[in-house]
């Protein structure tokens, strides 16, 4: 890919410092800890990159040594980071995880939170073949909020297609506040990514044909029915794939990964079974690990 060549996907988000144990130790009791990188949007182009496709990720971090650190990180594992902005008055945020027992987040008031549609608006969505966000990032802040929406407009007026994966934190809003919010953004997405829990969780639904009904605009919707398997629904049909039987470490970050393992079948023109394969393999690899991404 030359210099100025747009990658096959762009993603947009926030990416934190991760401290986490070396291995599933709950944290209270770890004496040792790995400092590494996480962020939803970041892992799905890492393991993009990974499977051999062009992948950027944007976002703002602090202008300090753990922002410089979490962009030099990304560039090594192969992600094009040329379009990342540094903030001076704004920290990079932190969190760690608590192998089984969650995350906790020290975020508020970070550079990532502070970027507006007019921050990014010199990268080029349009020339992407797929622009990937979630719905992490209009948790953060009106004007993260305000930036999403962009996105999506500014994606739907070109040949790229919007891929939204739900990823609804509980911990940034309830299932109340974020239930509308989120369905609403998933009905103008080309491709939508949601786990039954979760669908269940913000509206109610048990069932991927209901979760159909309800986010019925999208061309392909992919429903995960954690070690059951995922659905995809698309004008073409219905497709499911069993998930690969997995001695699981830790789950965080494994939607990530199947995001990224479906989407990159997608770019190599893969049919709907052979993408939600990639996405079971390479969840498979992270859910054997305390690291986000895995990039063998």
């Amino acid at each position: 890919m030359s210099a100025d060549a747009a990658p096959a996907l762009i993603a947009i988000g926030e990416t934190m410092v991760l401290i986490a144990p070396h291995d599933a130790t709950p944290l209270a009791d770890a004496d040792d800890v790995r400092l590494s990188i996480g962020g939803a949007e970041s892992n799905v182009a890492v393991h993009v990159s990974a499977l051999g496709q062009s992948a950027a990720w944007v976002s703002a971090l602090g202008d300090e040594v753990l922002g410089h650190r979490v962009q030099r990180t990304l560039s090594g594992l192969g992600v094009d980071t040329r379009w990342v902005r540094f903030d001076p008055d704004a920290p990079t945020g932190v969190y760690f995880k608590d192998p089984g027992r969650g995350v906790h987040y020290y975020r508020a008031g970070s550079a990532a939170s502070r970027m507006t549609a007019e921050s990014i608006a010199e990268v080029p969505l349009e020339q992407a073949r797929i622009v990937h966000v979630s719905g992490i990032t209009p948790t953060l802040s009106a004007e993260c909020a305000a930036l999403i929406d962009s996105v999506i407009e500014r994606v739907a007026a070109s040949d790229a297609f919007l891929s939204f994966d739900i990823n609804h934190r509980a911990a940034l809003w309830s299932a109340s506040e974020a239930a509308p919010v989120l369905l609403g953004l998933a009905n103008r997405a080309d491709i939508v990514f949601v786990g039954l829990d979760e669908a269940e969780t913000l509206w109610g639904t048990t069932s991927a044909d209901a979760v159909r009904a309800l986010i019925s605009a999208p061309g392909r919707l992919i429903v995960k029915d954690g070690d059951v398997g995922a659905t995809e629904f698309s004008a073409d049909g219905v497709v499911f794939v069993p998930a690969i039987p997995t001695e699981v470490v830790e789950a965080v970050g494994a939607g990530d990964a199947f995001a990224a393992g479906y989407l990159a079948g997608v770019l190599a023109g893969h049919d709907p079974e052979a993408c939600l394969r990639s996405g079971h393999e390479r969840a498979h690899l992270v859910l054997q690990s305390t690291h986000d991404v895995v990039t063998h």
